[in-house]
């Protein structure tokens, strides 16, 4: 994206470098405010004719699956919260342009930038390279949330028709959410498929 083109869609995949001439800044927000910030924002941007001094406006969020109820649900998790990522291009000075100074603090919910003196500081390119990936590995399938389960563990069954069953883990495909167990099933080694919820790990 360079600093003329329209503001993204905000489930739009970012790209993986940073716009011509802009840097990242990052923007203290009220909590559980970062999505409704970066929407204002970007409807401000549009409708000023800003789009050359400020390009995207970043939540960076993880799918996850829980279970809530016994329901496996996907969910997103807000890697940065209170914090908003904004990609502009600041003055020479390093100071925020005026127009855009008052765009950003007059939106609901906006506290201030990250820096010192009245200036933004501009976050250090590993850092960007960091928040970026997350923000484009936010786009694909969920992954599990605190699984800590390997081919190899011993594991129990906690729920399911193979329930109170124990046995070694031969696989885990995370994107899916299930394990494969080899467990005994009259007296044979047999390979069950069960959700990551209803195992524990046997120590």
């Amino acid at each position: 994206m360079t600093g003329t083109d329209a503001t993204p869609p905000e489930t739009g995949e970012p790209a993986s470098t940073t716009a011509l001439g802009m840097e990242w800044y990052v923007l203290r927000v009220a909590s559980n405010k970062e999505e409704q910030v970066r929407d204002a924002l970007q409807r401000k941007v549009a409708i000023e004719g800003l789009e050359a001094r400020v390009g995207r406006v970043l939540v960076p969020t993880l799918k996850e699956k829980r279970m809530r109820a016994g329901v496996l649900r996907v969910v997103e998790r807000k890697l940065y919260p209170g914090y908003v990522f904004v990609e502009m291009a600041c003055e020479e000075d390093g100071s925020v342009a005026e127009g855009v100074w008052f765009l950003v603090k007059e939106t609901s919910g906006v506290g201030d930038f990250i820096g010192s003196d009245g200036k933004p500081t501009s976050m250090p390119e590993p850092d960007v390279a960091v928040m970026l990936a997350a923000s484009e590995k936010a786009e694909e399938d969920p992954g599990l949330s605190g699984l800590d389960i390997h081919k190899g563990d011993q594991v129990k069954i906690t729920d399911g028709a193979f329930e109170s069953y124990e046995g070694e883990v031969e696989s885990v495909d995370e994107r899916r959410g299930m394990v494969s167990v080899i467990v005994s099933i009259f007296g044979r080694m047999t390979p069950v498929e069960v959700g990551y919820w209803q195992l524990e790990k046997v120590e």
